[in-house]
């Protein structure tokens, strides 16, 4: 399993992670690193342990948002697939009407043509 420094707030930590995800893994770091200078430059000096909570509390409440924003959109992704369902049934039907009127109307067509040549 490979392993790669990241730093964060100043100090560096040696982290495992599957092979391929190191870029990845130092992309969060750097997110995370980023956020807690931010938030150090707004508080000042509040503490280590404190600010690291404060920024993954913030991480945390950002993936709440992001996870009650995808359910609402997944809900409504749902209700439009309905919907689309629903309009291709009611197609369907209307073609089947459309086709079996002008079924009906050709046979008329047809017999009055005939007692037309009939008479």
């Amino acid at each position: 399993m490979p392993q790669i420094n990241v730093t964060i707030d100043g100090k560096t930590y040696r982290m495992a992670c599957a092979a391929g995800d190191e870029p990845h893994l130092t992309a969060l770091a750097s997110g995370l690193d980023a956020r807690i200078v931010g938030m150090r430059q707004s508080f000042g000096e509040i503490g280590d342990m404190r600010l690291h909570v404060m920024a993954a509390l913030m991480q945390a409440d950002e993936l709440e948002e992001t996870n009650r924003r995808l359910a609402a959109l997944e809900a409504e992704t749902a209700a439009l697939r309905e919907q689309v369902e629903s309009a291709d049934a009611r197609r369907a039907d209307e073609q089947a009407q459309t086709a079996a009127a002008l079924s009906r109307c050709a046979e008329r067509i047809e017999m009055l043509t005939k007692s037309l040549s009939a008479g």
